[in-house]
């Protein structure tokens, strides 16, 4: 009888840790996996960035059907403005307005969302950018200006005062999607390999897993052609390799 006991025991507690393995495989799966938001917003960038309109109706449909809001959207098109200009952004903001009408006229009425919040803050922009700079690459701004920003002075000014403090400091958007979109948009234009790759080192300090941003690359693939998916494999291999080494 207590041979029996001690065998049932032993595969009772072997049961046990099969499905506790089983349990932490399958949450590393999913937190090294890509959402079908995420991957919607990863289209969505790439395509506005591209000019390429037909594809964009199909991805702007398939977010909103993968649980994005309206405005969701609208807020990563315009997010997409500040790397790949005025022009593309408000084409995408265009087709969007006709994805929706076309929606609305067979009876589908996809959820506003909240609008974004005011950013009421009486400190000074640039301050404010620099410090979600910071925050973003978890590095201080220290010591005297160098290269670009030394150079030309006032595109720095622009860059902290606009992009970070006025676009990254928005809401409706976390750090996550912004830098998503951010490394689609860069990726699609291709020919920014050192943007491409501090915006890539960014992705990480925000949370982002080495996983999910091989899977980014896979996304991108069909949309921005074999050439520049490869030329971000590149950039991508260089800076998980610089990771490990730190």
């Amino acid at each position: 009888m207590r041979i029996f006991n001690i065998k049932f025991l032993a595969i009772f507690l072997g049961s046990v840790f099969f499905l506790i393995s089983k349990m932490s495989a399958q949450e590393n799966i999913m937190v090294s996996s890509l959402d079908a938001k995420q991957r919607s917003l990863i289209a969505i960038a790439a395509q506005t960035a591209n000019g390429d309109l037909e594809g964009l109706k199909e991805s702007l449909a398939l977010g909103l059907t993968s649980g994005l809001n309206i405005n969701e959207i609208k807020e990563s098109i315009v997010h997409c403005y500040a790397y790949c200009g005025f022009p593309r952004s408000i084409r995408a903001l265009q087709t969007f307005m006709s994805v929706l009408d076309e929606r609305k006229a067979k009876g589908l009425n996809d959820p506003l969302g909240l609008e974004a919040s005011p950013v009421n803050s009486n400190d000074n922009k640039y301050d404010r950018g620099k410090m979600v700079l910071e925050k973003l690459t978890g590095i201080k701004e220290t010591g005297p200006k160098k290269g670009y920003a030394a150079f030309s002075p006032i595109i720095e000014v622009f860059l902290k005062e606009h992009l970070f403090a006025d676009i990254f400091e928005r809401d409706v958007l976390t750090f996550k999607d912004r830098e998503l979109l951010t490394v689609s948009v860069i990726a699609s234009i291709g020919e920014a390999e050192p943007m491409l790759s501090s915006h890539l080192n960014i992705c990480m300090n925000v949370g982002l897993a080495p996983a999910q941003l091989q899977e980014f690359v896979r996304v991108i693939k069909p949309i921005v052609g074999k050439k520049k998916s490869k030329a971000t494999q590149k950039v991508l291999n260089v800076v998980l390799d610089s990771k490990k080494k730190e």
